[in-house]
């Protein structure tokens, strides 16, 4: 690199006229511009000094920083001004020249008739900083006494700024060695920067000791301070004590509110949150959007969507923003509470409002008329994403498909999972849209159809598919502990199984006696989503009572009736069957009466277990009433 020359000499050389060609060509043509309005208008002037400034910042390198510079000092009747160097210095340490900065200044003393100003020396601070040039940065106090300046306090906080952001104790020990013993008194800005690297570091108690130390000076302590060590103790957890620190405050703001209001969100602490919030708006205070969002989520989650929706009016008639993801926010709690119609009416609000929709907003409303089985709501929704200009997106795809799918719409399903692969993201690798369509499969009992597609999905998840087929074929083959291995493997990578592999495991294990495996695997299958069929629950009932387990039997089929699993004959026949071996014929009898109400009918196996225990429970039939036990028989045979 050429060395950069004096700025005089620029001054005092006469440019050729292919030099100046130069310059025009090389140089913006804003500059152009300048230079021939300069020579030809009079009327115009030389540019000025900000005008230069800003063509040196706009520069794209330091090369062209430098020539901007000496073109403008060979301007007629320029001259440049701290304010130009000041330009060409941030341009040329945003470059690491800092070589070249050194000669500027040392130029800076001849070229202007005085020495660098305060903010030259702090845009070196900064640019060193950047470089994390820290020992240089210091150093900048000993240029600043060569030329025989005292270093100013906005000098001396530059310094203890770029510190704090490398090592808090080489801060502490500038500010101990650099300012306290040389009789610098620090401001409040001073302050605010250890604070800051305090709280940074998590050194809690160092921060009471400063800010003890800071009441103890003719320094007051302000807001920024305060509200710094308040947004340390919340993100420590400590949100009762930042409570208190804020009833010390003359004068909390907005951002005093909005940490400790987010930090009590963040506890799930309702109560202290709406408290905060109440006084804030009593103080004149709004919280912003984020804080906003946060006391809606929280109000949500535990149902109290009228009070999230009276809040966030509250908020926009108090002149507070609100934007797509606080209202995205409320309609979720609506669809969380099966109102998904208040929520569709909200989307129109908003519009009305001038806060546009995206599509996060219809997804959430798409999945709560799924979820609440209005699949053709859904569908109005999805075709009015396309009127509306909203692209689709696999969310949106994934979440129809998951919809019709469960709902037995297999036929409009496979309609949307068309449309998504022609998108031009397609599923993005993402396997769940597929799994969807397979358990609509499985639902209708269509297995073999199910095995067909899952071979089909070969070419798009290799080794998904290639996994879920070796734990059927172990399955087929008897061997549960190989099936349960690859499973283990898949699961611990990741991935998500289909619900044929949860079946054929489910069914397997029961089979082999492992019931406690049986029973997390089911856990595990409605936790991914796939509510079990009666094929899939009547192996595990199976299981209980060939275990003679007939407790744990009864309350698998209650929780399956209360999470609206529809029994059928594979469901009682094995409990009334083990009921009647132990001679329980009471709850054998029960067991068949709820079948017999539901319209199952029992088959010749379920008969003759009851009717043989009948037969042999004699004091049973003695304490029943003849009259009651022939009706009862009689019924059963009409039915």
């Amino acid at each position: 690199m050429p060395k950069l020359p004096c700025p005089w000499s620029w001054r005092l050389s006469t440019l050729s006229s292919i030099e100046t060609h130069f310059h025009l060509k090389s140089l913006p043509s804003f500059h152009s511009r300048l230079l021939s309005s300069s020579s030809s208008s009079s009327s115009l002037g030389v540019p000025s000094r900000e005008h230069i400034a800003h063509l040196i910042l706009d520069q794209k390198s330091a090369e062209t920083a430098l020539q901007t510079f000496q073109w403008a000092s060979k301007l007629p009747n320029f001259t440049h001004s701290q304010s130009t160097y000041r330009a060409l210095i941030h341009k040329l340490c945003a470059f690491r020249r800092f070589n070249t900065v050194k000669e500027l200044l040392d130029e800076m003393p001849t070229s202007l008739g005085v020495p660098p100003e305060e903010d030259i020396l702090v845009t070196l601070v900064q640019g060193l900083g950047r470089a994390r040039m820290i020992r240089d940065v210091i150093k900048v106090l000993d240029l600043a006494s060569r030329f025989n300046i005292t270093p100013s306090l906005k000098i001396f906080n530059s310094i203890l700024d770029v510190l704090v952001k490398e090592d808090i104790d080489l801060a502490r020990h500038f500010y101990r060695k650099k300012m306290m013993s040389t009789g610098v008194q620090g401001d409040d800005y001073t302050f605010g920067i250890l604070m800051k690297g305090l709280c940074l570091t998590n050194r809690i108690a160092d921060a009471f000791k400063l800010l003890q130390l800071i009441k103890s000076s003719p320094v007051k302590p302000n807001t920024v301070i305060y509200n710094t060590l308040i947004h340390a103790l919340c993100k420590n957890g400590k949100v009762g004590r930042a409570r208190s620190l804020m009833n010390e405050m003359e004068d909390p703001n907005d951002v005093t509110f909005n940490v400790l209001i987010s930090a009590y969100c963040k506890e799930e602490n309702s109560v202290q949150a709406l408290v905060l919030l109440e006084k804030s708006f009593t103080m004149g205070f709004v919280p912003d959007v984020i804080t906003l969002t946060k006391v809606l989520k929280i109000l949500c989650n535990v149902g109290h969507v009228a009070e999230a929706f009276e809040i966030l009016e509250r908020v926009e008639s108090k002149g507070g923003v609100v934007d797509v993801v606080a209202y995205n926010t409320l309609i979720k709690g609506y669809c969380r509470i099966a109102k998904v119609k208040l929520g569709q009416r909200l989307l129109k609000e908003m519009e009305h409002k001038g806060c546009l929709p995206n599509a996060d907003t219809y997804n959430i409303l798409i999945s709560g008329f799924c979820e609440s089985g209005m699949l053709d709501s859904a569908m109005v929704m999805f075709n009015e994403m396309k009127t509306d200009g909203i692209g689709w997106n696999f969310v949106t795809y994934d979440t129809v498909i998951k919809g019709l799918c469960s709902t037995g719409r297999m036929e409009d399903g496979f309609k949307i999972l068309e449309l998504m692969e022609e998108s031009k993201g397609g599923s993005g690798g993402r396997i769940s849209p597929y799994n969807s369509v397979l358990y609509g499969l499985y639902k209708e009992n269509r297995l073999e159809e199910a095995l067909e597609f899952l071979s089909k999905m070969q070419n798009l998840f290799p080794r998904a598919v290639d996994r879920s087929l070796r734990i059927l074929e172990f399955c087929k083959e008897g061997r549960v502990e190989d099936a349960k291995r690859v499973y283990d493997q898949m699961t611990g990578e990741g991935g998500i199984p289909s619900v044929l592999v949860y079946d054929c495991i489910i069914c397997r294990v029961c089979l082999k006696g492992y019931m406690r495996e049986a029973v997390e695997l089911m856990n595990e299958m409605v936790g991914c989503g796939y509510f079990p069929v009666a094929s899939t629950f009547n192996a595990v009932i199976s299981g209980f009572c060939t275990q003679g387990k007939l407790g744990s039997a009864l309350k698998l089929t209650e929780d399956m009736v209360e999470r609206g699993c529809i029994l059928d004959g594979g469901s009682y026949s094995p409990l009334i069957d083990a009921f009647c071996r132990i001679g329980n014929i009471q709850k054998a009898v029960m067991l068949l009466l709820q079948m017999l109400q539901k319209s199952i009918i029992p088959d010749d196996l379920t008969w003759n277990s009851v009717l043989l225990c009948l037969s042999q429970e004699r004091e049973w039939l003695k304490s029943k009433k003849m009259l009651h036990v022939n009706s009862l028989l009689q019924w059963i045979i009409e039915t």
